[in-house]
């Protein structure tokens, strides 16, 4: 007794030096405390919140064990375990533990939080969800649990309530910039785009260094069109010249590369989307075609996601590299030692951004390609590859600080992720009407489009249209206002959320004619539609984004589906519902047509790509050396 009070005692004193930061005096203590009572479970568990405060997470866990050790049942000592143990990796005895805790002692916020994220690192979002709704109510005026809460909601595609989630955060935490930021995205992905770009800058103002803020800034504005191209790349150049004053030029100078322009050329992927996407549909065929004699592939993969097709693109890749836990600085070290003589960068803009690697340099040949199709602001990523249908010359170069390397085909190659077959006749046959379909992201139905399309339908007042992919709530709200303002009836529109893959295809058999969005059209939904034999009307804006199912369509010789104005887009919209014969016919070969099209002739594309990659290598090693 006499030991366990002076234990009690130092425990004391250990925390007034902890509340006056005196955290090393506090180690003391505790210490202490434990040699004296090395059976109290209080003096390990004060030792290892101190610790932990110190930074020394893996002391912290050996106090936590420690008092685990001596009292089995102490909800506190299991909580904190499984804590550490999430943060390692270790889910399985994170989650035995915590749900121990809550056996113990069933009103523990702080334990009902740390099941949501075990959960929801095991995709259970509805558990998780339902965990933090048990800590909210015991707890409800915490932030970080109503933040957990809005990004758990969000995964199970509750918008509204998310929003709802994350706005009561910022009310609590108003300088909360995760909050923000998950906002921002939120708002975008129901076609808010005023709203999440505002809520952006909010972040921006608290934390003006951080560049990814400034990059979601810049996806958000080439899906709208409140932007002039011109004015949209003064926005990505201003944003590559700040992020290149910020970070050195190279890690070593000159690269440490032979300069031989005939030899196996290093050429390295980087994207964070080496998963279920489809930048990695899109590379699978080029990184599998690649001929091996003349090109070593390397993939890093800076996600955290892997599924069944990150193993593929792993399988396809010479080398890989997982990069997620790497620093801008490190992985671009990473990529120098590696000796890569051209390093391709997937993402752009799109997802998690790691351009601060590119700004380093550290590999001779640097270019962007497939993940975002405009330009990345950067001079130091020399050049993007494109074709010269999605980038005419004499126009689209000016709107880069890349150089353009077109290629002479198309820059996609399509290999269908799914199987599946469509309906032998269009629907227009059997309903006596035609029906047109959306199948982009709900982001891309600008304010421009939507005008387009009403005015389709108020042309053509038998006709009906499909949208695949409008969330429930305020986005599909929102579309069915602006057409009922525009005269539309709201029978004449179906709109659906997202779907299960098959649900998803089996919407084509519905459809006549896709409706491609400007001004940021489709590339993965184009070619999806044209595989279900569904033709795509597409309006060929200035930017590279709006130009991307032109350059599909147009690789089909399919140029009467491209208009070049609004006025033609209307006037193609018609003129092609007025014909059944022919949207019949395009059902029965469009397929066809793909297949034997350079679209999907994978040998061919690799040799381009890699031609393209052979000659800006030839052009760096016959630089002068300076």
């Amino acid at each position: 007794m006499l030991r366990r009070r002076l234990a009690d005692a130092l425990i004391a004193s250990g925390r007034r030096a902890e509340d006056a930061q005196r955290l090393g005096a506090a180690c003391r203590r505790y210490r202490a405390a434990a040699l004296v009572a090395p059976r109290h479970a209080a003096a390990h568990l004060n030792l290892g919140a101190a610790l932990e405060a110190a930074g020394d997470s893996v002391g912290a866990l050996h106090a936590y064990e420690a008092a685990l050790a001596v009292e089995g049942g102490n909800p506190y000592a299991n909580y904190n375990v499984g804590r550490l143990c999430f943060r390692r990796g270790d889910t399985d005895r994170a989650e035995r533990l915590v749900r121990y805790a809550l056996e113990r002692r069933p009103e523990f916020p702080d334990a009902l939080v740390m099941l949501a994220l075990v959960l929801d690192s095991r995709k259970k979002y509805a558990e998780s969800a339902a965990s933090l709704e048990a800590a909210l109510r015991l707890q409800p005026v915490s932030a970080g649990p109503w933040y957990n809460y809005g990004e758990v909601l969000w995964k199970l595609n509750r918008y509204d309530e998310a929003e709802i989630a994350l706005r009561r955060c910022l009310e609590l935490e108003p300088r909360f910039v995760p909050a923000l930021h998950l906002l921002g995205n939120l708002l975008r992905s129901t076609s808010r785009l005023a709203d999440a770009l505002a809520a952006f800058a909010a972040a921006r103002r608290l934390e003006p260094e951080r560049f990814d803020l400034e990059s979601v800034q810049l996806l958000t504005l080439s899906l709208g069109d409140a932007l002039s191209a011109g004015e949209l790349f003064a926005r990505h150049r201003a944003f590559g010249e700040r992020l290149e004053a910020d970070v050195p030029l190279r890690l070593a100078s000159p690269h440490a590369v032979a300069r031989e322009p005939e030899r196996r050329l290093r050429v390295a992927y980087l994207s964070c989307d080496f998963n279920r996407h489809p930048v990695a549909w899109f590379l699978l065929p080029l990184l599998e075609r690649h001929d091996r004699a003349r090109v070593e592939s390397l993939c890093y993969f800076t996600g955290e996601k892997p599924d069944e097709v990150t193993l593929q693109v792993r399988a396809a890749a010479d080398s890989w590299r997982e990069a997620h836990a790497l620093t801008d600085a490190a992985l671009a070290q990473a990529i120098e030692r590696d000796a890569v003589d051209v390093l391709v960068d997937l993402t752009g803009h799109s997802g998690a951004l790691r351009l601060g690697v590119f700004a380093r340099q550290p590999a001779p040949v640097q270019l962007s390609w497939l993940g975002y199709l405009h330009s990345t602001g950067l001079t130091r990523i020399g050049y993007r590859m494109t074709d010269a249908r999605a980038d005419p010359p004499g126009s689209s170069d000016r709107l880069h600080t890349e150089k353009l390397v077109r290629l002479p085909h198309c820059l996609w190659c399509f290999r269908p992720p799914y199987a599946a077959d469509h309906a032998a006749e269009p629907p227009c046959r059997r309903n006596g009407h035609v029906t047109f379909g959306s199948f982009n992201h709900a982001p891309k139905l600008s304010a421009t489009v939507r005008r387009l399309w009403a005015a389709i339908l108020l042309r053509l007042p038998q006709s009906r249209l499909v949208l695949v992919g409008v969330p429930d709530g305020r986005a599909r709200e929102g579309l069915l206002r602006d057409f009922v303002a525009a005269g539309i009836g709201a029978e004449r529109l179906t709109i659906l959320p997202r779907v299960s893959v098959g649900e998803y295809l089996q919407q084509f058999d519905a459809v006549d004619i896709a409706l491609d969005s400007t001004p940021y059209g489709g590339g993965t939904t184009t070619f999806d539609a044209l595989w279900m034999g569904v033709p795509v009307l597409t309006l060929a804006g200035e930017r590279s984004a709006s130009r991307s199912a032109a350059s599909i369509l147009g690789a089909l010789g399919l140029e009467e589906w491209i208009a070049a104005s609004d006025g033609e887009y209307l006037r193609l919209a018609l003129a092609h519902a007025a014909d059944p014969v022919r949207i019949a016919a395009l059902r029965g070969s469009l397929r066809r047509r793909l297949r034997t099209s350079p679209l999907m002739d994978e040998v061919a594309f690799a040799r381009d790509v890699e031609a393209a990659y052979r000659d800006l290598w030839r052009a760096w090693c016959g630089q002068r050396i300076t």
